[in-house]
């Protein structure tokens, strides 16, 4: 029964697997940038894009459970050896991770931080009128955070 056998060589699959996954961390860390909170329909029409083009050089000949299994285990351990990797050593969280990145100082934007991530002042706006701001003079920090949210801290009076 083919099913439970290998189609290709096992280390081609690991080697496979985790070249797709380097050149995919990569761009997803360093090419692509954080967003506002959501997920527009380029991105996910990218990811799907990205999806099927990776299971092809990941995959090969691929044709049989293990071969699959064997793919889906070598990402998954490289996804689990970057996250404990990344807790344990901070300069590699520094590689893995996306800094906190300043928006708003004591109601002051910092325009050169809103065009590095491209976001707009309106997108900006938008998300102080959420918390319940009226205005900038309001805010005494903003932060656009790892995980692509952005957080208010409201001036205290």
């Amino acid at each position: 029964m083919e099913l439970f056998t290998f189609s290709i060589s096992p280390w081609e699959i690991i080697l496979r697997g985790t070249l797709v996954f380097w050149l995919l961390f990569f761009i997803f860390r360093f090419v692509l940038r954080r967003d506002v909170g959501n997920l527009g329909i380029g991105d996910f029409l990218f990811v799907v894009i990205v999806a099927d083009a990776a299971q092809n050089a990941m995959s090969g000949d691929a044709k049989t459970f293990f071969d699959g299994a064997l793919l889906v285990m070598t990402l998954l351990i490289w996804n689990l050896l970057f996250d404990y990797l990344g807790y344990r050593f901070p300069l590699i969280r520094r590689f893995t991770e996306s800094a906190s990145m300043l928006l708003v100082r004591n109601g002051d934007i910092q325009w050169r931080n809103l065009r590095r991530e491209w976001i707009t002042k309106d997108e900006l706006m938008s998300k102080m009128r959420e918390e319940g701001l009226e205005s900038l003079a309001q805010v005494k920090e903003m932060r656009l955070e790892p995980d692509g949210r952005i957080s208010v801290i409201q001036v205290t009076n």
